[in-house]
């Protein structure tokens, strides 16, 4: 695999954005690293970071380039601050950048593929968020979409954060019920005549944000929303996280799975 540290400027936040990216390199010689490449553009996982951390965190307390490289997948890590993935009411239209803008540079920076059925987002607590609404936004443009302890039930999650819900929402804000919530975009989903991604949610059963996923997965099942649900003994912790993002990686639908 190649790394990248890129700084870029964004126009959507009006100053410099920074995404770790990680790139299949076939090789030969490489110790202990399994390798392997689909083609000339790469199939991509835009992996996102949770509330506290940034675009370097999942190279830091995961191997996730080298669970990676076997799979032949490029993989995405932009920095998003604590926005949760949102056009904030007082900061940068953080929602503009990653659904919008980012995927345009980072085609234009690197060898990724297009297409839908290549292109796939995950991500942890914030970002399970984040990888979420992404998906069932715009499920033209995302074939999977996986939640690691994510924060899935939004309305009820921001009153723990009382400054970040004011800065992301705006005073008093109802956030029920808007493009804001994983509830109601599922729905949206499945009164469209789009293609349903493929969702995947996991959630140590230790996890405070456990509830809230039992809540998600059983909205799910009754609106007809199939997702892959697993639960397991585990808090909101890296441990937890490096080992099921190797699960995330296997049950992606690549194209030599096809």
């Amino acid at each position: 695999m190649a790394f990248f540290d890129c700084h870029f400027h964004s126009d959507a936040l009006g100053v410099a954005a920074t995404m770790n990216v990680i790139l299949p390199q076939p090789s030969t010689s490489q110790i202990g690293m399994a390798a392997q490449k689909h083609g000339v553009k790469h199939p991509t996982l835009l992996l996102l970071h949770g509330l506290s951390d940034d675009h370097s965190i999942w190279m830091r307390r995961t191997s996730i380039e080298r669970y990676a490289s076997k799979h032949g997948i490029a993989v995405v890590m932009p920095a998003v601050n604590r926005s949760f993935y949102t056009d904030m009411a007082y900061g940068p239209k953080y929602w503009t950048f990653i659904s919008e803008e980012l995927p345009v540079i980072a085609r234009s920076f690197f060898p990724l593929a297009e297409e839908r059925e290549l292109n796939y987002v995950a991500g942890l607590s914030m970002g399970g968020y984040g990888a979420l609404k992404l998906a069932l936004t715009h499920p033209d443009r995302y074939a999977a979409a996986a939640s690691l302890s994510g924060v899935v039930d939004i309305a009820n999650r921001m009153h723990a954060f009382p400054q970040d819900a004011m800065l992301i929402f705006g005073e008093g804000a109802e956030v029920r019920g808007t493009a804001s919530d994983l509830f109601h975009l599922a729905e949206q989903v499945v009164r469209s005549s789009q293609p349903s991604p493929q969702l995947y949610q996991i959630c140590g059963t230790e996890d405070f944000l456990y509830e809230d996923n039992v809540r998600f997965r059983d909205y799910l099942r009754s609106i007809g929303l199939e997702a892959k649900y697993e639960e397991e003994p585990g808090q909101h912790e890296w441990g937890f996280w490096d080992r099921h993002i190797q699960n995330v990686l296997e049950w992606l639908p690549l194209p030599n799975r096809a």
